[in-house]
């Protein structure tokens, strides 16, 4: 069994020259030192041999144990260091190279313009005001002159609340009547007044429908103010945004709260006004609607109608930037693709 021992010694010894891998250390492990490994059971046969050759062959068998461990740790690290430094050549860095940029977020593109319709009526000598996303049915609807019943009302579908007089407003129109009973001290004072948020429409989703958009409510209020100078005023803020050269148009139309009311078409700056399918072959594309503020409404916002006199205006920015930027749908705003937004 002494030879034995010496010959399971010496081929470990050799097998270990061709060990080049974690995988190879792990089965040279299992043949030689482990549970069943050819040292290990080498190592259980000890008490079959005479008493006075016991000793001898423990002592000679645990040096060979411990010669094969030691070889093992030194065969272990260096094949992990020779794996640490193949790795780092592998993926090595040129440090002399330039930086890589790190991506940046941007603006959302109703934000963009959202921004900068409020520059330019900033500019014009108009407030921002915040309303209400939540809104009373009466302040929605009724003080804007659409009572309960009336036909005005089905033009807007609405979202309601469990509790009946309590709404999602369905456009920023409301917050004229806010905004004249907190600035208006009571209808003494003149006001000028931007009210951007967003509003809801319980609306079928298609590509020019969808049930969450931006709207810019304006609104001034002073005394002697006629309809030249709501159309000075339109025209002013569509050449700030649209060049000094736009054309602007203004055709009848019909709001509850207005009276007179207008739309305002502006030149198509896609096409110069000959005609595309941006325009649908018009040459003129519809920004906005606006009018001189109903008597009803200057009264309901503690305004004597026979002293006072006002303008409102009410534009979409989604719309804008469709078509400022030829975009055909308006469920690319609210859908986060970054292969859309990534476009502003």
């Amino acid at each position: 069994m002494q030879d034995q021992l010496e010959s399971i010694y010496q081929q470990a010894l050799h097998d270990m020259e061709g060990v080049r891998d974690a995988e190879a250390l792990q089965a040279w492990e299992s043949q030689y030192l482990g549970r069943k490994g050819q040292l290990t059971l080498m190592l259980r046969q000890t008490g079959q041999l005479p008493p006075e050759a016991r000793a001898g062959f423990g002592k000679r068998a645990n040096e060979i144990k411990e010669a094969l461990q030691s070889l093992h740790l030194e065969r272990e690290e260096a094949i992990r260091q020779a794996e640490l430094a193949r790795s780092l050549e592998e993926g090595a860095i040129d440090v002399t190279l330039p930086g890589r940029t790190q991506a940046m977020g941007g603006l959302h593109p109703s934000t963009r313009t959202l921004r900068r319709i409020q520059q330019i009526w900033a500019d014009m000598g108009f407030q921002v005001y915040r309303s209400r996303d939540v809104e009373l049915d009466e302040v929605n609807f009724t003080l804007l002159n659409m009572p309960p019943h009336h036909p005005a009302r089905d033009m807007q579908d609405t979202f309601y609340t469990t509790q009946p007089d309590i709404i999602l407003r369905t456009h920023t129109s409301g917050g004229q009547i806010r905004a004249m009973r907190e600035f208006g001290e009571d209808g003494t004072q003149p006001i000028r007044v931007i009210l951007p948020g967003m509003c809801y429409r319980y609306e079928q989703i298609s590509t020019r429908s969808e049930i969450q958009f931006h709207q810019v409510e304006g609104l001034a209020i002073g005394k002697g103010i006629r309809m030249s100078d709501l159309k000075g005023t339109i025209t002013e803020f569509a050449r700030r945004l649209y060049g000094e050269h736009a054309d602007v148009r203004f055709r009848a139309s019909y709001f509850p709260f207005t009276e007179p009311s207008m739309e305002v078409d502006v030149q198509c700056f896609l096409c110069e006004g000959h005609g595309c399918s941006v325009c649908k072959r018009t040459g003129w594309l519809e920004i906005m609607g606006c009018g001189m503020v109903h008597p009803v409404v200057l009264q309901n916002g503690g305004y004597d109608p026979n002293e006072w006199s006002g303008f409102a205006f009410g534009m979409g920015p989604e719309r804008i930037t469709m078509l400022k930027n030829g975009i055909e749908d308006i469920r690319y705003f609210w859908g986060n693709d970054l292969r859309i937004l990534e476009q502003f």
